[in-house]
């Protein structure tokens, strides 16, 4: 029995709906969610049936692998797709051949195509990067891209996060949370049992799939409450026989293949013919599947640990001897059955295979459970393996993995004896460092790695050490040693003809010596950029692009910042390349922050604060922070702190000057001048024996500002201007930089009633309310009789300037209505409803639609039940 379908009727319109708007070219998304056995698999099959003839259901599987299968929802689609699809994800190798064929295919007729990727909770790496560039392009298709998920199960860490992140920017997005069953509806399924709907209600929850379990196993009496009770109720009554093979196929995640079914067990699938009567799982030409994963998970479960590794290691016999056999799944059933012998042999490969194909959680994973067993490999060789799990733990972000990988290669390597590999492994463990915020150990090891290198005689591994090394020492504002590092890098790339490293070596250079005020330091640059774009080198390419921007916005450029925002952005994503589009994102939310955009600024930030790259992450904190402090709300002090805790480790001026700017800022709002020199003074200091313009500029105002002298300064940054007491250049150069806040700010400054009144105005524009009671203080002071009392109360409850209706619809989405609910208690059509969703999410900066309540309450906006 299968209740699934009941209540589904509003889902199955909206599906149904969007496959008609997607037949026109206007494809969507679609998300279905909520907790096992809600009955997403039973709405997805009942989906054919509510289409028109023309629309085409494709559905793919992830498996609950303990390592994920690569590709593997796509991998089921072979056989229903075109052959470039099957061709293309069953090699795997190239991950950009598998994107265009998943998109020739889609936009292939007959038209619509619905996608189904089921479980994607479960999904590998490779898997969630295919489905990030269908989400970022399927409004342009003739297809909808359903995908259901377990939303019960997501951590914040949860790798399927960044892909719901990203769904939620996409032009058309339906939400599908799948609701428990009404006791109307439990009522209806039990009525031909017999039993007491009241206590299946009360023994289920209205959960679908433990609604049917309990109906069919008789009784909610003897039927214990879980739902792995449940289906062993049901097994009750079975042959031996048929036990035994579903003991068997229960070991094997999600579904079995019919050729694997048939060689697992002894008289084929015909001893199954039992169990499935009794809908306990549905057997194809193609494949044996469980009905429900969880049923599956509960029969499996509940075997003695003996019989579950003997049932293991007859999966993994099977396996081994068939040709091409799926090395994951291998690796899988080897853990499981305890083999490791099998794990040392495999496992390499699975992890070649994952990282080959874009998955390199499952890359990691697989490695991971091969060095389990280090005393299986020779010092080399696990050498080797340590410098591999090392890549992938920092390609995830895995930093502390990474780090502790690196160092136990490096200290095999030195026993070893093998300068060479020891120079290479010391210059990426300086790599890792970095990226980890570890300054004082990345220096170190990037020193080692010159010494070892040098002595090696390997010009091109050599000139990559000098360049990591350059890099270190421009990031650290030492800019002259960053040249001479670099210029003798550029040097030996030319002459090894490494287009990579030249790249690499140039942008070191090129960005100290613009940022030391060098003018040639721009075309250097620049120059990068246009090596690594013709030798195809998208990495080098993306930190060009990224440094070109961080250094305009450095220096206030902002509208040349915006001609290189859009096409890096759209590099990175053409590319694949998230970690630096990421990255782009927070430089994105620095130039908002900049404009006066505050709302767009805090959601491109939030998704740098999600990464685990301290680059990334302490600048997004910083503007998470100012902007709360900025508008009053509580929080940033709280963001500063775990801003500051990553700064500090990275010992990077860049990094540590704008926390503490904004320190100073939220201390000199309220008040404590005292905090304000505490804040800056020790990096004022430091910045003034640097050539670091801009955060010199900037620490000296905020200590001005305090009451402490500072030296005059001959720079033109309009902080500097504020600290020598010309608010009024400084004022102008910030209308013109296009800054409002700072604008209105060196306003604030002017002695004149009429200049406070201008800044009071523009504060009042943006929300900034701290800033805007000063002046008000400041303005009574002077006598004046007229001061305009600011925003309406109703605004300043409302600083994300949410219409009148657009409050209702965040109260209703905070009260967890779906879009045809809201729809029905507004008497407003679904579409109306759904633009009026989206500017919601928009102006309160939430990525779902869940997040609404908590940015709302960040914000201030009172979005709570009317009275």
């Amino acid at each position: 029995m299968d209740g699934g379908i009941l209540e589904r009727d509003l889902e199955l319109a909206r599906l149904t709906a969007a496959a008609r708007e997607a037949a026109d070219g206007a494809g969507s998304v679609a998300l279905v969610f909520g907790e096992a056995g809600i009955g997403k698999s039973s709405l997805v099959r009942a989906l054919p049936g509510a289409l028109s003839a023309q629309a085409r259901v494709l559905v793919g599987q992830c498996d609950d692998l303990a390592t994920r299968r690569p590709l593997g929802p796509f991998r089921d689609l072979v056989g229903s797709v075109r052959a470039e699809l099957a061709q293309a994800v069953t090699e795997g190798g190239d991950r950009h051949r598998v994107y265009d064929a998943l998109r020739t295919e889609l936009g292939a007729p007959p038209h619509p195509t619905v996608l189904v990727v089921e479980d994607v909770h479960w999904a590998d790496e490779a898997s969630l990067d295919a489905l990030r560039f269908l989400v970022r392009r399927v409004d342009r298709m003739p297809a909808v891209l359903v995908l259901t998920y377990r939303d019960d199960e997501l951590s914040r860490e949860h790798p399927l996060r960044h892909l719901l992140g990203q769904v939620s920017q996409a032009a058309r997005v339906h939400r599908l949370p799948l609701a428990r069953l009404s006791r109307n509806a439990v009522r209806t399924l039990s009525a031909a049992s017999g039993l007491d709907p009241a206590q299946v209600y009360a023994v289920t929850s209205g959960n679908p799939f433990y609604v049917a379990e309990v109906v069919a196993a008789g009784g909610t009496g003897d039927v214990p409450p879980t739902v792995v009770d449940a289906v062993l109720a049901r097994l009750r009554g079975l042959d031996d026989a048929a036990r035994d093979a579903l003991e068997q196929l229960a070991v094997v995640p999600s579904a079995a293949e019919r050729s694997l079914a048939d060689a697992l067990l002894p008289d084929g699938v015909c001893q199954l013919t039992s169990a499935e009567r009794r809908g306990l799982l549905v057997v194809t030409p193609e494949r044996v599947v469980f009905r429900h994963e969880i049923i599956r998970r509960a029969i499996a479960d509940s075997l003695p640990a003996a019989r579950r590794i003997e049932l293991n290691r007859k999966v993994l016999a099977v396996l081994v001897r068939r040709p091409g056999a799926d090395s994951s799944r291998i690796v899988h059933h080897a853990a499981q059955a305890g083999d490791q012998d099998a794990v040392a042999r495999y496992g390499p490969d699975a992890a070649r295979d994952a990282a080959r194909t874009g998955a390199h959680r499952e890359a990691a994973a697989q490695l991971r459970l091969v060095l389990r067993q280090r005393r299986r490999h020779g010092p080399a060789e696990l050498a080797g393996l340590l410098e591999r799990y090392a890549v992938e733990s920092y390609t995830i972000a895995d930093s502390p993995a990474a780090v502790s990988a690196q160092r136990e290669a490096v200290a095999l390597r030195r026993s070893l004896g093998d300068l060479r590999a020891l120079g290479a492994d010391l210059r990426w463990l300086s790599r890792i460092h970095w990226w980890a915020g570890d300054a004082d150990a990345a220096q170190e090891a990037a020193r080692e790695a010159i010494d070892v290198l040098e002595q090696a005689g390997d010009e091109r591994l050599l000139a990559l050490a000098l360049s990591n090394t350059s890099q270190l020492r421009m990031l650290s504002d030492r800019y002259a040693e960053a040249i001479g590092y670099g210029e003798r890098a550029i040097t030996l790339a030319r002459r090894t003809g490494d287009a990579a490293i030249l790249s690499h070596a140039l942008n070191n250079v090129g960005t100290a010596r613009w940022r030391g005020g060098d003018p040639l330091g721009r075309p250097q640059l620049e120059e990068s950029l246009a090596v690594a774009l013709k030798a195809d080198e998208a990495e080098h390419a993306c930190r060009a692009y990224a440094n070109v921007i961080w250094t305009l916005l450095e220096n206030l450029r902002f509208t040349e910042a915006d001609h290189f925002l859009a096409p890096a952005m759209e590099f990175a994503d053409r590319t694949e390349h998230l970690g630096f589009l990421r990255y782009l994102q927070v430089e994105l939310a620095l130039r908002q922050f900049a404009a006066g955009k505050w709302g767009e600024a805090e959601k491109h930030a939030e998704s740098g604060d999600a990464y685990e790259f301290a680059p990334a992450r302490c600048p997004a904190l910083t503007v998470l922070a100012r902007v709360r402090i900025r508008r009053g709300a509580q929080g940033g002090d709280e963001l500063l702190a775990r801003a500051w805790e990553v700064a500090a480790r990275t010992r990077e001026l860049q990094r540590t000057g704008p926390v503490a700017a904004a320190r100073a800022e939220a201390a000199w709002l309220r008040g404590d001048h005292a905090a304000v020199i505490d804040a800056v003074g020790p990096l004022y200091v430091q910045a003034r024996g640097l050539a670091a313009t801009p955060y010199r500029a900037e620490l000296g105002h905020w200590l001005a500002k305090a009451g402490q002298p500072v030296p005059v300064d001959d720079l033109d940054h309009p902080y500097a201007l504020q600290a020598a007491g010309q608010w009024s250049r400084a004022a102008e150069a910030w209308r013109a930089a296009g800054c409002p806040y700072e604008h209105a700010a060196a306003l604030a400054e002017s002695p004149d009633p009429a200049d406070k009144l201008a800044a009071l105005a523009g504060l009042d524009a943006l929300g900034a309310d701290p800033l805007a009671r000063i002046v008000r203080t400041e303005l009574r002071a002077l006598g004046v009789a007229r001061i305009p009392r600011g925003p309406h109360a109703a605004t300043r409850r409302n600083p994300a300037g949410l219409t009148g209706r657009q409050l209702q619809v965040g109260r209703l989405l905070a009260e967890g209505l779906t879009n045809i609910e809201i729809a029905g208690r507004l008497y407003l059509s679904v579409r109306t409803v759904d633009n009026h969703v989206r500017a919601v999410l928009e102006k309160l900066g939430a990525r779902t639609r869940r997040d609404v309540a908590a940015r709302a309450a960040q914000l201030g906006v009172e979005i709570g039940r009317e009275k």
